[in-house]
């Protein structure tokens, strides 16, 4: 069974922060381009039985200047045979340069989609998280599992991103023309490097990085896997 819902909260862009949090599901943000002064929040719970669709909720407290979307479990019943079900799927369209002051998934996905913010801080628990031609700058998290960051495109902007995984695989996909400074780090893995001159990646493997791309040392990335391999991949658009 499922419950959808589809709400449009007004804001101020220019000053507006944004919290999320939800347990099982998934949590996918767009940032809109243009004169945008609203965030639209759709809902789908979905459950095995009305009851347990009744029991999980979704609390929004929106200001001008704030908007914070919780989401709200019943407690796990003691019996062995309880009815466990519900999952939380958010997609969440909002200004691009809107503040994430906390993004928070324990299970699932998480979804970043050209988003541009000054500040910008998510947190997965376990599931796999997905950067999209994001440039802002971005502080990412993950427990178990896997992060992607894509750029179909570049832009040689003023930003950083800060990622760490710490049991699980890390994977960028870059254009070749990218220039940016790349800081890797993989524990106990290793990291495969597409940036690299052909001599280099043909050498001994190596499980940290620190370069200039193209020169250039703005921006900046940043990937460390505590236990895990790190892929940086370069394609032509």
């Amino acid at each position: 069974m499922e419950e959808l819902s589809d709400r449009r909260y007004p804001i101020d862009p220019t000053a507006a922060t944004l919290s999320v949090r939800n347990r099982d599901g998934s949590i996918r943000i767009y940032g809109a381009g243009g004169d945008v002064r609203e965030v639209r929040v759709e809902t789908v719970k979905k459950a095995y039985t009305p009851e347990r669709l009744k029991a999980i909720s979704t609390q929004v407290a929106a200001e001008r200047n704030s908007i914070s979307i919780d989401t709200i479990y019943p407690k796990d019943p003691g019996s062995e045979f309880a009815d466990r079900s519900g999952t939380v799927d958010y997609v969440i369209v909002v200004p691009q340069n809107i503040r994430i002051a906390k993004l928070e998934l324990s299970h699932g996905e998480v979804l970043l989609e050209e988003i541009r913010s000054a500040e910008a801080h998510a947190k997965l628990g376990i599931g796999r998280f997905f950067v999209h031609n994001c440039f802002g700058n971005l502080d990412i998290g993950v427990m178990t599992g896997n992060l992607a960051l894509v750029y179909e495109w570049w832009e040689q902007q003023d930003f950083t991103i800060r990622s760490k995984v710490e049991d699980g695989n890390a994977f960028a996909f870059l254009p070749a023309e990218a220039e940016f400074h790349l800081s890797a780090r993989a524990v106990t893995g290793k990291i495969s490097n597409d940036f690299e001159e052909i001599e280099q990646r043909r050498a001994e493997s190596t499980n940290q990085i620190d370069m200039l791309i193209g020169g250039a040392e703005r921006p900046k990335i940043e990937i460390e896997a505590r236990d895990g391999n790190i892929r940086i991949a370069e394609h032509n658009p």
